[in-house]
């Protein structure tokens, strides 16, 4: 007797980022011999000054999230997307909801995009935060620029 399982999930933070669009790469090169799905992850959110409601204007947060995962996917694999990714759009900080994301993964893929205001940390915040609280292995992508020319 068979028992059908759920496909392995490997999740990537996507942020528009050079690092990011590495790591989606990554995580979708890792993926093809498991035959895992990739689900590419972008978190938005209101500003912290447009918490009052008339402050929103006709802005779209939402909407320019939206860009920036679109775009990064297409940066990443131009318009001939993989099969087995997926996207989406999730409202929230990045550390805790990416950390909620991993509960259902198998990986947690995530590039390593700048050095904030501490130039020495081999990590960012949230990358720091997902290696020490994701509920599943955490890999971190560095470009080529960091790594000395490859990837």
């Amino acid at each position: 007797m068979s028992t059908l399982k759920e496909p392995v999930t490997i999740i990537v933070g996507v942020d528009g980022s050079e690092s990011s669009i590495a790591a989606l790469r990554e995580a979708v090169r890792l993926a093809r011999p498991l035959g895992a799905q990739v689900k590419a992850l972008t978190c938005w959110n209101y500003p912290s000054a447009y918490t009052v409601p008339y402050a929103l204007g006709n802005f779209g947060f939402k909407e320019a999230a939206q860009k920036i995962l679109d775009g990064a996917v297409e940066s990443a694999f131009g318009l001939d997307w993989p099969r087995n990714l997926t996207t989406q759009l999730v409202q929230g900080s990045a550390r805790p909801t990416l950390i909620e994301a991993s509960r259902d993964a198998a990986l947690l893929v995530l590039g390593r995009r700048g050095f904030g205001g501490f130039k020495g940390l081999l990590m960012g915040s949230v990358s720091s935060a997902c290696t020490a609280h994701a509920h599943c292995p955490v890999m971190i992508v560095h470009t080529a620029d960091e790594q000395g020319g490859t990837v």
